[in-house]
């Protein structure tokens, strides 16, 4: 759903800033919640404006900040367990990350997770 425009927002505040009205009719005559008129009566008392905030958004992994220690971490240790590459992490960069995040990230990254076997000798 798209933000409310900041010219409707000026309305609705206006509407009660002239105090001939209370929130609550003030939100049944713009057909908007009750909790939507005090956020922006309450925005508008703290941050002195009404512009709507940014929308949304996918959240990134902290662990991809450390993309290239993690390569070099698995390049120098290939053979680690996904516990192990945690556990590596952390000592170099101090970020404790799970398993499955670990898990995640190589697979972002497109890199193995399956430890290297020795092949036997016949």
């Amino acid at each position: 759903m798209k933000a409310y425009s900041v010219d409707f927002r000026e309305k609705i505040v206006s509407a009660i800033e002239d105090g001939d009205s209370s929130v609550r009719k003030v939100a049944q005559r713009f057909a908007v919640s009750k909790n939507f008129v005090q956020k922006l009566v309450t925005q508008k008392r703290i941050k002195g404006h009404i512009i709507p905030g940014k929308q949304g958004g996918s959240m990134v992994s902290p662990v991809m900040k450390y993309k290239t220690q993690l390569i070099a971490i698995f390049e120098k240790h290939n053979d680690a367990t996904l516990a192990e590459y945690c556990e590596l992490l952390y000592d170099e960069t101090g970020l404790w990350v799970s398993q499955s995040t670990m898990c995640r990230t190589f697979q972002r990254l497109k890199l193995p997770r399956k430890k290297n076997i020795p092949s036997q000798p016949s």
